[in-house]
């Protein structure tokens, strides 16, 4: 009978300090975008550490109380949740691209929509040697979308896992997420290549572990043994983590920073997942007080939407420099997340009957739909021409 509860019986009560951290994971991206936090593209890997937590906490709730995962029922709403606004993004930065931007940059926006439709944006990049870290080259407005196609690829594969080992064994899902962390930390550190470190830190194998190590200790296996490690020290552990992550991000650089591929990355990541598991256990403890502040929640809450909007603003307003550009780029990013989670998230998320059910999948099919013709139907500029009798 468990498995007619309905879904609010099994999900977990609602952390606000985690909606805190993703304020902070937000906000040192758009630093590090505006050159005044080198360590701020970490934020990424905050991201991850918590989607890979909340994800597998609420999986392992539902399957708990029920029994089972239901693919169906989480795919939906991870569609619910992701597609409305990306959609969104999508459609108004090609076409505004399209009419305005020079020719390269409507070609690569054009050659880069499509990968990012089917969440494969991060394997389309590396496939043209684009790499990440060239952040004064050639602009791509769907660059910053690689980590978005590495969640999305999280998201497809892990519940499965979940749903296999959580009928089998209460601990598997915990051993599995370490032993694969591992692999993918071996895997980052043979194909880091110090002159372009790209592939390990774009690619889904060698970045796995940023979202596994939120997903053990999000299991409860994990949980209980830090719960009895931590129990009197929670408050002064918790202000060492956030320390450490502080300085490293203070410190690390994406291409002179060698040491973030061979284990940095990989401890970075385990402090910020241990750091979401004790800000869920602690909650009263001072460093998830102090992430409960209200604005900072608040950049949480509109966290998605303006990471999707930030980095096309920042190359539309490249001409601009200095104290102007940075301004400039956050306040319209954050106008334009603010719009499209209360004008297009929350309304599809929460109150869309449509949006649900066999109607939901018809409108998303459409979309999806609408979509690819929006890369077929807009010509893209020709290719520059060259002038062979001129070379050599």
């Amino acid at each position: 009978m468990t498995a007619l509860l309905p879904a609010r019986t099994w999900r977990g009560a609602h952390v606000s300090s985690l909606d805190g951290l993703r304020g902070v994971a937000v906000l040192g991206v758009l630093l590090f975008h505006a050159d005044l936090l080198p360590g701020g593209f970490l934020g990424v890997d905050l991201f991850f550490a918590l989607s890979g937590y909340l994800i597998t906490d609420l999986l392992l709730r539902e399957a708990a109380a029920t029994g089972t995962v239901s693919l169906v029922a989480f795919w939906g709403r991870r569609i619910r949740r992701l597609f409305p606004a990306l959609a969104t993004v999508l459609v108004v930065v090609t076409v505004v691209v399209w009419l305005v931007a020079p020719d390269d940059v409507v070609r690569t926006t054009l050659g880069d929509g499509p990968w990012v439709q089917a969440n494969l944006q991060n394997w389309h990049l590396l496939a043209e040697s684009a790499s990440y870290w060239d952040r004064f080259g050639a602009s791509r407005v769907f660059e910053h979308l690689w980590s978005i196609a590495v969640e999305e690829q999280f998201y497809l594969v892990w519940p499965v896992v979940v749903l296999v080992l959580a009928r089998r064994n209460g601990n598997a899902v915990a051993v599995t997420a370490a032993l694969v962390s591992l692999g993918s930390l071996v895997l980052m550190i043979t194909l880091f290549d110090a002159a372009d470190p790209t592939r390990a830190y774009t690619g889904t194998d060698t970045r796995a572990f940023s979202l596994l190590l939120g997903a053990a200790v999000a299991t409860p296996l994990v949980r209980e043994a830090l719960g009895r490690a931590v129990q009197r020290w929670a408050g002064g552990v918790l202000m060492a983590l956030m320390a450490g992550i502080a300085v490293v991000w203070a410190l690390a650089d994406g291409t002179g920073s060698p040491w973030l591929y061979t284990g940095g990355l990989f401890a970075h990541s385990l402090t910020a997942a241990l750091l979401v598991g004790l800000c869920a256990q602690a909650p009263d403890a001072l460093v998830p007080r102090a992430l409960s502040w209200r604005p900072l929640r608040w950049f949480g809450e509109i966290s998605y939407s303006l990471y999707l909007w930030h980095w096309p603003v920042f190359v539309a307003l490249a001409a601009t420099s200095g104290r102007e550009r940075t301004a400039l780029a956050f306040g319209v990013s954050i106008l334009l997340a603010a719009l499209t989670k209360y004008l297009v998230e929350d309304p599809i998320r929460f109150r869309a009957r449509w949006a649900s059910g066999r109607r939901g999948l018809v409108v998303f099919v459409a979309a999806m739909v609408a979509l690819a013709l929006l890369w077929v139907l807009l010509p893209a500029p020709a290719p520059p021409s060259i002038d062979v009798s001129r070379l050599g």
